[in-house]
């Protein structure tokens, strides 16, 4: 009878002393598998950085990063002359046929027809639209420098930006003779095709793209 008391606090110790043991391996096991999965999880997201932080070209429109030559961007030395650059290839047939007329004229003058942009695609024009809101800060003021898509006569191969302020200057003086038109006042570098120039002179130009009608759409 005095044996029975002695051994149950023993057999409560070691029952015990193996559930503390237990408690430990378990305890390691989930530090192991933790310690394992922490790093894959940082590594995919320095690979995958979440939306709010990626570019705002990189957030809107599908050729986002992708644009080039063929969206009508323009590399440097491109003249009014060059067939293989889609920036002048598109160009309307009338417009393009008026510029090189006038650039051979303004060559007698040591005046050569640079362009720094000619037709555009909507992705390339709504890029440029959305540097120019972050460039001046709102889209009113952007709207002086950068017609939408919808509305950019670069989009239908109706525009011409020529580089070079001789070239400006030049047709500033003979660009009536061909039909070729400053249209903004604050844009010196940009051209259309006005037929009736050649007979009444250029029209009258809007101080900027927000006065011109064809903008309000």
């Amino acid at each position: 009878m005095t044996r029975t008391p002695s051994s149950a606090p023993a057999t409560n110790r070691r029952t015990r002393g193996l559930m503390v043991v237990g408690l430990i391996v378990v305890i390691a096991v989930i530090t192991a598998v933790l310690g394992h999965q922490v790093p894959k999880s940082s590594s995919s997201s320095s690979l995958s950085p979440p939306s709010a932080v990626l570019p705002s070209d990189a957030r809107h429109g599908e050729h986002s990063g992708a644009l080039g030559e063929a969206d009508g961007i323009v590399p440097d030395g491109v003249t009014v002359f060059d067939d293989t650059i889609p920036a002048v290839a598109k160009l309307d047939p009338e417009l393009l046929k008026a510029l090189r007329r006038a650039a051979s004229a303004a060559a007698h003058d040591g005046v050569t027809f640079y362009v720094n942009s000619g037709w555009r695609s909507k992705a390339y024009q709504n890029q440029l639209l959305r540097q120019a809101v972050a460039k001046y800060g709102s889209e009113n003021e952007a709207a002086r420098w950068v017609a939408t898509a919808a509305t950019s006569p670069h989009v239908t191969g109706d525009a011409v930006d020529l580089g070079r302020s001789d070239a400006t200057a030049w047709l500033s003086r003979h660009g009536a003779e061909y039909g070729l038109c400053q249209i903004y006042r604050n844009e010196t570098w940009h051209y259309e095709l006005r037929i009736s120039a050649i007979a009444r002179g250029c029209p009258r130009m809007y101080a900027d793209p927000t006065e011109d009608p064809r903008m309000q759409q």
